[in-house]
């Protein structure tokens, strides 16, 4: 069975835990939205220890599993990930909101649009620095849902029953049945690659600058079979640039593929990466998040 704790959350268990009614696994997605503030007159965000002591006592009754801090990485979990919360509005005699899948795990990120942080205005969620997203990810990731909106993205979504009845993948707050809020507005991009299925898979390990490279540029037509499964992978993360292939000869659209992992790689994670780091070859840190499987 997969953590209900969130590995590296802060965990504050409120108790009163109840089961989910089975079915497709889901994820929501909340904003805060604590105060409404506007382009001419932004406003300071609310601090993250105010909201957490809320949902944990006067707010319990409607705390999420998740409340996160996307300025600083801070991530606090209320309740396991089999038991429903209570974020969502459930009307009686319809689809049961907060329980409708296998598991419901609804994160609610601390924001409002044109929150001021530092002095720095942020009009959506995805325009802060999102730390701790990569680790919130992959742990919804390990309950089963999948990186996809079936209600429609959070700028687009629609209220449909029957897909939410039927469909795991993440819904926003706007595309909740019976609710009538319109979060979260944007939501971090799916960007970070699905670790394989298998524990057990050995990965290949980095081979080093000089195994990519012919001199100071790439070592075109250089031929292994590790290029046909690095093209594979890139493929699977949704960087790959062929029109055909992969194959075992490296050509320009295995280092156009990596660039474009590298770029995915480098926002998912904020490593704040430019110009050299952003270009072949392949650096070991990329390398081994890539998974190459060993043949």
């Amino acid at each position: 069975m997969p953590a209900l704790w969130m590995p590296g959350a802060t965990h504050l268990d409120l108790g009163d835990h109840a089961p989910c009614d089975g079915g497709p696994a889901k994820a929501l997605a909340h904003i805060t939205w604590d105060l409404n503030a506007t382009a001419a007159k932004p406003l300071d965000l609310v601090p993250y220890e105010r909201l957490r002591t809320f949902f944990a006592g006067p707010g319990r009754g409607s705390a999420s599993h998740l409340l996160w801090n996307p300025f600083a990485g801070d991530v606090t979990q209320f309740l396991p990930a089999n038991s429903r919360s209570k974020s969502l509005i459930d009307t009686p005699g319809r689809t049961r909101t907060n329980r409708a899948g296998s598991c419901v795990i609804q994160i609610e990120a601390l924001f409002f649009p044109y929150a001021r942080v530092a002095g720095v205005v942020y009009p959506r969620l995805v325009d802060t620095p999102c730390k701790g997203w990569p680790e919130i990810l992959d742990w919804v990731r390990s309950w089963g849902v999948p990186d996809r909106w079936p209600n429609g993205t959070p700028e687009k979504a629609v209220r449909d029953e029957e897909t939410w009845e039927t469909e795991a993948g993440w819904y926003p707050h706007k595309g909740v049945p019976e609710n009538d809020h319109e979060d979260p507005l944007s939501w971090p991009a799916f960007t970070i690659p699905a670790k394989p299925a298998s524990s057990s898979q050995t990965f290949e390990p980095y081979p080093g600058h000089d195994f990519f490279m012919s001199g100071t540029k790439p070592a075109f037509g250089k031929q292994s079979p590790l290029f046909t499964r690095m093209g594979k992978r890139l493929v699977a993360v949704g960087c790959g640039r062929y029109s055909v292939g992969p194959g075992p000869k490296l050509g320009q659209a295995d280092v156009d593929s990596y660039e474009a992992w590298q770029r995915a790689y480098n926002t998912a994670h904020h490593k704040g990466w430019s110009g050299t780091a952003l270009k072949w070859p392949p650096g070991k840190e990329t390398w081994d998040a890539l998974d190459v499987p060993k043949a």
